[in-house]
């Protein structure tokens, strides 16, 4: 009984072994079939078919059959080179079958055909440099990512008694970066942040950007007075910079004592929007020069102060903002705008702000553009250990 069932075994591992080897030898050629059918465009095979439509309902023979290398070379602009092989083995095919039912001679549809082959050769050559340089751009956007990771820090929704929201835009979309800058640090002398825009464009305006946040970050969580953040930031850019080189900025700080503390270096003026949503421009009560021209005009920057309740928000910004036009060459009216979409949430207010400046402009900056909005929930201070890291 034993071997009886040993062998009944065997019997059926054979037959299940056999089904399956049945059943891979049909399963090869669907899914070669299948590949092929996935590998191809749906748009270049409806021009395809298109032609085949033409053809049969006018009857003319060969006269249409050279437009069947629009296939392939339609293929190499959406598909790899195996879609652009697939489109132009259909198309070879079709032409045959057209050539054929319509009596071509064999010299004559030969030469007819003969476009078709090139046509998809080329078509797949094209198709893999720009899969090639799809993938150079790929990297290089991954990379610019995490440049302005590094170089633009995410600020907390939330510090202390504020909240917080940024936007940014490149007018560089495929680079992602751009000369624009901010940052907020809690520090133990309270929040302090910074927002402004290098002369110029491209990779020096981004490392004098990366040189201006360096120095902030460090000067803001180590210097009590934020003059003497301004003055390290200065020095710094007094010895990087060339003469012609600037960076326009507006520095603020709060200290828990109830009032924002702000310093101007010859940049756009913040926004202040009271709790019932009125907005009124902070205009500097002693301009400064621009971050790198002080020793060239001789003038320091002053320290303003203002009352700060909670309730209250202060909007600072680039003048990627302000100076952004429309159609008919109208600046972007910024302070209406604020006044339309205030809300309790910062965030909830760039978003709407930034749909607007986008819908203004027909979709797309011509300047960078950055955006940063605090909001005073409550009276409580920062309260930030001397040992921790800055943000």
């Amino acid at each position: 009984m034993s071997q009886a069932r040993i062998h009944g075994g065997d019997h059926a591992s054979m037959r299940l072994f056999r089904n399956r080897a049945a059943g891979a030898r049909g399963w090869v050629p669907r899914r070669a079939a299948g590949q092929l059918a996935a590998g191809l465009p749906v748009l270049p095979v409806l021009v395809l078919v298109a032609v085949l439509l033409v053809d049969l309902a006018g009857g003319t023979g060969a006269i249409w059959l050279p437009l069947l290398a629009a296939g392939p070379a339609l293929a190499a602009a959406t598909n790899g080179p195996r879609g652009v092989l697939c489109v132009g083995l259909l198309a070879a095919a079709m032409g045959a079958a057209l050539g054929i039912a319509h009596g071509v001679p064999v010299h004559e549809l030969a030469a007819v055909l003969s476009a078709v082959p090139a046509v998809a050769a080329a078509s797949g050559l094209a198709s893999a440099l720009r899969g090639r340089r799809e993938r150079v751009l790929a990297a290089v956007r991954s990379v610019a990512e995490a440049a302005q990771h590094a170089l633009l820090q995410p600020v907390p929704e939330t510090v202390g008694p504020f909240q917080v929201a940024v936007r940014y835009s490149a007018a560089a979309a495929e680079a992602r970066i751009g000369g624009d800058l901010y940052a907020l640090v809690p520090t133990p002398h309270g929040i302090r942040l910074i927002v402004g825009d290098v002369r110029g464009k491209g990779l020096p305006a981004v490392g004098t950007a990366a040189l201006v946040l360096g120095v902030f970050r460090e000067a803001a969580y180590d210097e009590p007075d934020l003059l003497s953040v301004v003055g390290r930031i200065e020095r710094s850019l007094a010895r990087n910079l060339g003469p012609d080189d600037f960076v326009t900025a507006v520095v603020a700080g709060h200290s828990g004592s109830g009032q924002l503390e702000i310093v101007n270096c010859g940049h756009t003026p913040p926004l202040l929007i009271s709790a019932s949503g009125e907005v009124r421009a902070v205009e500097a009560d002693h301009p400064a020069p621009p971050l790198g021209l002080r020793a060239l005009s001789g003038q320091a920057p002053r320290l303003q102060r203002l009352p700060f309740a909670v309730g209250e928000q202060l909007l600072l910004h680039t003048d990627g903002v302000t100076e952004a036009r429309d159609h008919t060459r109208a600046f972007y009216p910024l302070a209406e705008g604020v006044a339309r979409h205030v809300c309790d949430e910062p965030a909830r207010t760039l978003t709407a702000l930034h749909d607007e400046l986008l819908a203004h402009v027909g979709g797309r900056l011509h300047d960078d553009a950055a955006l940063l909005l605090l909001r005073k929930t409550a009276d409580e201070p920062v309260r930030v250990p001397s040992w921790a890291p800055a943000l």
